[in-house]
């Protein structure tokens, strides 16, 4: 549906500072418009945000990312030459309770440093230093108004935001269909049709590092699983910036299993990352004493199937964008959010 073109005075609410948020916000913003932020974490983010705690930094979203698009890759090369991401990883490796092979598709990756959120704080950060940008955090927005002067938001706490333009919504599909369903019906529609998977990501902190496996580079760095359980080994203590801490491992489960033990307590599925952990290195190998260890539910991780659509947007100042379109890689987030700010400006894609 066409839409007139955002003008430099007029107003913008985006939900969600993920990357596809902030993407948007920069493209508006730059272009003039006054754009407000809102997400109900405690900072930008989404599933590029990390876990800090006493001993380790550990990333439970996005580990790495790849670059196909020049307009991405153009991004990247910025983010580069601040130095909120780096190149990572470089050794990788196949691995199952049958062994460990070297795994090279010949892809670049990216990683934030020192932190996978190093690169949504920044772009948080050089959003919110323009004088018509905002972001307010630890806020959820559980419902639109409409008015005569533009839309309005309100908190879970019933405190009111706006009135605004426009109303772009980044948050998963079954979250933004709750805000649209009562304005909108094709952006409701659009919503309950992206069906969306559920990952559990565990972490574990040891006090010295994993055991050698024979044939594997004692450095390794990533290892995509073949178990019923556990689907990705990440060792945070490799990426850039943060050799100081111990051996701290993200575990992503796999998308089956995950769904299949989602209500389950945190604590058990942790104890169940890490008996699947274990199943990979020799029987004789004995795992370093364990830190802490802990587990984080993605109850929508990943689209269900690819989408045709990169954004939506209706003509009555509503809109969608974000990592569930497409294929939900950050790159896909990241365009999302950029292709839909110069829509809503009025410039081609």
């Amino acid at each position: 549906m066409a839409i007139l073109p955002l003008s430099a005075h007029q107003s913008v609410a985006i939900i969600g500072a993920g990357i596809a948020g902030l993407a948007c916000g920069q493209v508006l913003a730059n272009s003039g418009a006054s754009v407000t932020l809102f997400d109900k974490a405690r900072g930008p983010g989404g599933r590029l945000s990390s876990k800090r705690r006493p001993s380790a930094t550990l990333d439970l979203g996005a580990q790495a990312f790849s670059v196909h698009n020049t307009d991405f890759q153009r991004a990247v090369d910025t983010w580069l030459s601040i130095g909120c991401i780096a190149s990572w990883p470089t050794a990788t490796y196949q691995a199952s309770p049958n062994g460990w092979q070297a795994h090279n598709d010949g892809q670049k990756r990216y990683t934030g440093a020192p932190r996978m959120s190093a690169l949504t704080r920044h772009l948080a950060d050089s959003l919110t230093a323009l004088p018509q940008a905002a972001l307010h955090t630890g806020t959820s927005i559980t419902s639109l108004k409409r008015t005569q002067k533009g839309w309005l938001l309100v908190t879970a706490g019933g405190i009111t935001h706006g009135p605004y333009d426009q109303v772009v919504v980044s948050a998963p599909p079954p979250q933004a269909h709750a805000l649209l369903a009562a304005w909108d019906d094709d952006l409701a529609t659009a919503c309950q049709t992206r069906k969306q998977r559920a990952c559990w990501a565990g972490w574990a902190i040891f006090d010295g590092p994993l055991p050698a496996i024979p044939g594997v580079d004692p450095d390794w760095q990533m290892a995509r699983v073949a178990h019923p359980t556990l689907h990705i080994v990440s060792r945070n203590q490799t990426k850039p910036g943060r050799a100081a801490q111990p051996e701290s491992l993200s575990l992503l489960a796999q998308l089956d299993w995950s769904e299949a033990h989602l209500e389950q307590p945190a604590s058990e599925v942790a104890n169940q990352l890490l008996t699947a952990l274990k199943s990979l290195f020799p029987v004789s190998a004995t795992l370093p004493d364990l830190i802490e260890t802990g587990a984080h539910r993605w109850r929508y991780a990943q689209p269900a199937a690819a989408c045709e659509h990169t954004y939506l947007y209706s003509g009555n100042g509503l809109a969608l964008c974000g990592d569930h379109f497409r294929d939900g890689r950050v790159e896909d987030a990241w365009l999302s959010g950029h292709r839909l700010g110069k829509a809503l400006i009025g410039r081609s894609v």
